[in-house]
């Protein structure tokens, strides 16, 4: 397990584990002040939100009427492809960049940054698990940075 303290307060709580018995699970869990999100169980629980008090909802209904526009929209491509589908949209989101010659949706600031996290987790565990300092790859740009990522189907 990894913890992520990031610049603007949120943290990110990261667990891999490819070695205990259990079924195929991606495991996530989408946490914050007012509610929560699981895979696991496919359920939602917002705070004053959901149907009842401290029950949680079935996660379809939610993904109804929440889900993002893309997903509705190219969900039957992306059925079947690894990760629950997931890797259908980041590798046609790459190549249609590619084709396109615009920025890909996942740069490559964004893929050193998701590389990092396990040489930095191993190097805090030989220190006794201590904070270790997070490269900024981009030199602080990234506050201004223009987000690109899943606001149309421009790549797709």
């Amino acid at each position: 397990t990894t913890m992520l303290s990031c610049a603007n307060g949120e943290t990110v709580m990261l667990s891999h584990d490819t070695h205990l018995p259990r079924p195929y699970s991606l495991g996530f869990r989408v946490q914050g002040t007012e509610g929560i999100w699981m895979d696991v169980n496919e359920s939602v629980y917002i705070e004053g939100k959901s149907k009842n008090y401290d029950e949680w909802d079935k996660a379809s209904v939610w993904f109804e009427k929440y889900d993002h526009p893309l997903w509705k929209k190219y969900e039957k491509f992306a059925e079947g492809a690894g990760h629950g589908g997931m890797d259908w949209f980041v590798f046609n989101g790459f190549i249609e960049a590619v084709k396109q010659k615009k920025q890909p949706p996942i740069d490559i600031y964004d893929s050193l940054t998701m590389s990092v996290i396990t040489p930095l987790s191993e190097k805090s565990l030989l220190r006794g698990n201590s904070p270790q300092k997070f490269p900024d790859f981009t030199r602080g740009k990234w506050k201004q940075r223009k987000n690109i990522f899943a606001l149309d189907d421009s790549g797709f």
